[in-house]
C-alpha cells in the first residue's frame, strides 16, 4: 500500500460540508463514513480528508478546538493541472457558498488562487509550469 495523506478537519454541519465539497467535485467513500465522520477523496489512493463533527473531533484531543472561522493554523494547498482548473475550483467553490480571500495571483509560472471553506479552513488552489 502506498503511503497516503489523511487530514481531520471539524465542521459544524456534517450535511453542508458533504454537500459543498461535493460541489468541487470532490467524493466519499461511505464505507468509512457515518453519522460523525465523512471520509472524504480529495485525490484518489493518496490524499484524503476526513470531515468529522466538532464534538468527535474533539474527543481525539485535550486541546481546544481552533475555529476556523476566528484563527488559522493551516492552509491546505493544492497542486492543479492548469490555470483554468484554479479558475474552475475557485468558481464552483464561490458557487457553493465559500468566500473568496483574494483575486487570482499569475506569477508567469505559478497561478493560484484560495477559497474559504464553510467552515473557515482556508485552502489554495496553485499551478505550477514545468519544474517550478
Amino acid at each position: 500500500m502506498n503511503k497516503q495523506i489523511i487530514f481531520n478537519l471539524p465542521v459544524r454541519d456534517l450535511g453542508k460540508s458533504r454537500a459543498f465539497f461535493a460541489a468541487l467535485g470532490f467524493g466519499f467513500n461511505e464505507e468509512m463514513s457515518g453519522e460523525s465522520a465523512a471520509f472524504m477523496n480529495i485525490v484518489d489512493g493518496s490524499i484524503h480528508a476526513m470531515l468529522m463533527t466538532d464534538d468527535f473531533f474533539a474527543s481525539f484531543t485535550n486541546k481546544p478546538v481552533v475555529r476556523a472561522l476566528e484563527a488559522n493554523e493551516v492552509i491546505i494547498c493544492l497542486s492543479c493541472e492548469s490555470a483554468q482548473e484554479v479558475d474552475s475550483l475557485i468558481a464552483r467553490a464561490a458557487a457553493a457558498g465559500a468566500r473568496i480571500p483574494h483575486a487570482p495571483e499569475d506569477h508567469g509560472n505559478m497561478y493560484d488562487q484560495g477559497f474559504e471553506d464553510l467552515d473557515g479552513h482556508l485552502w489554495n488552489l496553485v499551478w505550477t509550469a514545468g519544474d517550478a
